[in-house]
């Protein structure tokens, strides 16, 4: 596959059964063979989305002393301010080339999960910032339900299976800065290739060149989204759960022209992860002879901890 498909969640929304049918086909079919669709028809609006990225820009342009007053020890970046460089990709030992800030779940209706997550931090010079990102994440979360409902049927699991394992999951929103390149980076990049952690990603700001999804042929080839889409993708626990039926494929942000190293790129990722306690271990639907089983169980919780070490978040 050499583009990325697009597909409109309004065809699954529809009282068409014909049309609901035809995107479960749509991004199964694409998650299979390449992981990553272009979704139009999700629960953000303009005016949602010109507010947030006016805030994020606000923030990032903060002088660096305040934003690092946001920086919590101990938490392994959950929550709030993570400075320049701090991040890397698995087995990768350059730092990428960005900041950025991470908001975590709203929960409201159950004290005892809410022990469970670090507090949101809340920007004081911007109390915008703060109500444009919640409202992001809560509009991103229900967009990433209908997609997982959608993939249960594909599946053949009942269409609300995953409902449960998300409510006040532990997903995280993060506004991402790439600064403006001030020298030759020697071996950084503004990310490097990885695949993400958790069930599936919702991506805004993806619309510029520089998103790369690797292939099957191991060719990498430009995503780019539509003014009025997001792109979403496939993470390591999905692809884990279904044995790797859904295709959890590697990606990266490449630096850009060297004419264009003095502008910024903002890019903002919904990371969608269930409760901690939910088991990964492998679809029995998902295996027979041709693709036994892959995979050791896990629960959601231990698979996130491993990786946030590997990544350098957690010590």
């Amino acid at each position: 596959m050499t583009s990325i498909p697009s597909v409109n969640l309004q065809d699954f929304l529809s009282d068409d059964p014909k049309r609901k049918q035809k995107f479960i086909d749509e991004i199964g079919k694409a998650y299979q063979e390449i992981g990553f669709v272009a979704l139009k028809g999700h629960f953000l609006d303009d005016k949602l989305v010109d507010g947030l990225y006016s805030e994020i820009k606000n923030f990032f342009d903060l002088p660096v002393e305040t934003k690092q007053g946001y920086e919590i020890p101990g938490i392994g970046g959950q929550r709030g301010y993570i400075s320049f460089g701090k991040e890397s990709a698995k087995g990768k030992k350059e730092g990428d080339l960005k900041e950025f800030w991470h908001f975590g779940q709203y929960v409201e209706d159950d004290a005892e999960r809410a022990k469970e997550y670090p507090e949101n931090v809340d920007v004081k010079e911007l109390p915008a910032f703060n109500e444009a990102g919640k409202e992001a994440y809560q509009m991103l979360e229900k967009t990433a339900k209908y997609v997982l409902r959608a993939l249960a049927l594909h599946l053949d699991l009942v269409e609300t299976y995953f409902d449960n394992y998300i409510h006040n999951g532990n997903s995280i929103l993060r506004p991402i800065h790439y600064p403006p390149i001030t020298e030759e980076p020697k071996a950084a990049e503004r990310a490097a290739a990885h695949g993400d952690i958790n069930l599936i990603t919702l991506l805004m700001g993806a619309q510029g060149r520089g998103l790369q999804v690797q292939n099957h042929e191991g060719e990498w080839i430009d995503a780019i989204a539509e003014p009025d889409e997001l792109m979403i993708n496939v993470g390591d626990m999905l692809s884990r759960h279904t044995n790797s039926k859904l295709k959890s494929t590697i990606h990266r942000v490449i630096n850009p022209p060297k004419e264009l190293w003095g502008t910024s790129r903002y890019s903002i990722p919904f990371f969608m992860h269930p409760i901690s306690e939910m088991k990964l271990d492998v679809l029995e639907s998902c295996i027979d002879e041709e693709n036994p089983k892959q995979f050791d169980d896990i629960t959601a919780g231990e698979f996130l901890n491993q990786r946030l070490i590997e990544l350098g978040l957690k010590k």
